[in-house]
């Protein structure tokens, strides 16, 4: 961890010294916030949402966003959430992927719209999302 730590802030420093932009990709969302200004977030290749980090960490767009940031170990217990949000469902081949959204097997709010028609990526002020279900709830 300390040597993760090191190479991180060594990133930082490089980035601000030399006004570098990076493209960090990543599965660990605590280094994420730590190095990202805006995130991509995608599901089987698939592009689900691209914000600016703190918009994102404070109100994900996505299903699948809410989700991977719910699953981000607390250490602080009285920040634990006893209602945390697990993802249920079949996951989907990469090899094979379903019809319509790609994270419909998965997602609590799916539809038959979902199973059959593919989500553009639109845009909502600063931030992108490719979900029908935005479209639906006041943002």
């Amino acid at each position: 961890m300390s040597v993760q730590s090191q190479v991180l802030n060594l990133l930082k420093d490089l980035q601000a010294q030399y006004k570098l932009t990076y493209l960090f990709i990543g599965h660990d969302l605590s280094v994420i916030n730590f190095i990202a200004d805006r995130v991509c977030v995608m599901f089987l290749g698939t592009v689900c949402e691209i914000s600016p980090k703190e918009a994102l960490y404070r109100q994900p767009l996505h299903p699948y966003t809410s989700f991977l940031l719910d699953a981000i170990p607390q250490a602080d217990p009285h920040l634990r959430s006893e209602h945390r949000k697990l993802l249920s469902g079949e996951v989907p081949s990469p090899v094979n992927p379903p019809s319509g959204c790609c994270f419909h097997t998965r997602c609590p709010y799916a539809t038959e719209r979902c199973r059959t028609e593919k989500p553009e990526l639109k845009c909502y002020d600063d931030r992108m999302a490719a979900c029908h279900r935005i479209g639906e709830i006041t943002l």
